[in-house]
């Protein structure tokens, strides 16, 4: 008799620095409340786990906002494909905040949780 039971699903670990123009934050802080509400809807067979903004280590900019410089994420879905494509429709994918060149996607294990 086979196994029926499903295959675990996978965790996988996000980076997505920013790009690096003058305009970039303006872009981010624009388009922010929908990747916020977007980011935790189900697409693709992907849930998000965890997600926040990186932000450089001095945080703080002349109007005292915190200077984000990017985006981490861990996610469970089947598989790396659909990651991609997830990662692909995020508005700030699409609306060049995330430096597509530079997005990370790696499969994730954890060795300690608390």
């Amino acid at each position: 008799m086979a196994d029926e039971r499903a295959s675990p699903r996978l965790t996988f670990h996000l980076f997505a620095p920013d790009c690096t123009d003058s305009e970039c934050l303006s872009r981010r802080l624009a388009v922010r409340p929908q990747h916020l509400v977007e980011a935790a809807k189900v697409r693709h067979n992907v849930t998000l786990k965890v997600g926040g903004a990186l932000l450089a280590p001095i945080t703080e900019t002349e109007g005292g906002q915190k200077k984000m410089v990017g985006s981490m994420m861990l996610c469970e879905a089947d598989c790396l494909e659909d990651v991609k494509a997830w990662v692909e429709e995020d508005i700030y994918y699409t609306s060049n905040v995330w430096d597509k060149q530079k997005i990370v996607i790696l499969p994730f294990v954890a060795a300690i949780t608390n």
